[in-house]
């Protein structure tokens, strides 16, 4: 697909203009990686990855691909031979990760295109599963003391319940359902890359109705979507302008028409709630 101004990433994103400070080092890493193996030693075949500003252009994710050991762990969440998982740079909620596959066949190709290969695409869908039950656990690690449905489970973490018997600890609220996952119709970044994300919205990553609407409208695919049937509006991002459209909170759809500092007033109030419940 042909690149066009609806994208998800302001420029000052991709040439890698900090709108956010980076996210910090946090239990996060200890709850989503792995145990750290020793980086390979520096090869004349594959050099090490140079990379003061991985962002500066649109093949910037290409760098977390080739070398992710190279990068600090409150970067990289996890990598296999297959995908590198990582926290976004610029957070449009409050966990945002990315997560890369490293197929050479398929990982320059437009996520359309890459999906078109069934066997390609079930392992995708399959990775992303794994993400998101990640992305849950460390929802409810960051806001399970906030939320009601929480409060048994808080209890024992907390040491003021004991639990009896064979019984294990509560389960808590549903966190996954409060993850979302897809792929921009139209990709700012040049390397295929699948969004998993929570739903809130709630960042000061988040500066305009383009990136609100990259995430609450139909310019986001759900992988599980795919294959696309022919007719589905989203093979027509520019057509449907999804980017354009009026702004509506994702949570109880009032309606803000262009008035994105209005809507982000809204969206302090719509985060409160969301995690109390």
């Amino acid at each position: 697909m042909e690149s066009d101004p609806d994208e998800a990433l302001t420029q000052d994103e991709i040439q890698g203009k900090p709108t956010a400070p980076p996210p910090p080092q946090n239990a996060f890493t200890a709850l989503m990686a792995p145990k750290p193996k020793p980086p390979p030693k520096p090869s004349a075949s594959i050099p090490r990855m140079s990379h003061p500003n991985p962002f500066k252009d649109r093949m910037g994710l290409g760098a977390y691909i080739a070398d992710p050991a190279s990068f600090p762990p409150s970067t990289i969440i996890y990598q296999n031979d297959d995908f590198v998982a990582i926290h976004d740079k610029y957070p449009k909620s409050t966990v945002h990760t990315l997560l890369l596959p490293r197929s050479p066949e398929h990982n320059l190709l437009h996520p359309y295109e890459a999906f078109k290969d069934v066997d390609f695409l079930r392992k995708v869908q399959a990775e992303v599963g794994k993400l998101r039950v990640l992305v849950a656990g460390e929802l409810q690690r960051r806001l399970g003391q906030y939320s009601a449905a929480e409060s048994d489970r808080q209890a024992v973490l907390n040491g003021e319940r004991e639990l009896e018997g064979g019984d294990s600890l509560p389960t808590g609220r549903d966190w996954e359902a409060e993850v979302i996952s897809g792929v921009h119709a139209v990709p700012s970044m040049s390397h295929l890359h699948v969004h998993v994300l929570s739903r809130d919205m709630h960042s000061g990553s988040l500066r305009h109705r383009k990136h609100y609407n990259s995430f609450s409208t139909g310019f986001l695919v759900d992988v599980m979507d795919f294959p696309l049937e022919e007719g589905d509006g989203r093979l027509d991002p520019k057509g449907e302008a999804f980017l354009r459209r009026d702004l509506k909170c994702w949570r109880c759809g009032t309606a803000f028409g262009n008035k994105f500092t209005k809507l982000k007033e809204h969206l302090e109030e719509e985060f409160v709630s969301w995690r109390r419940e």
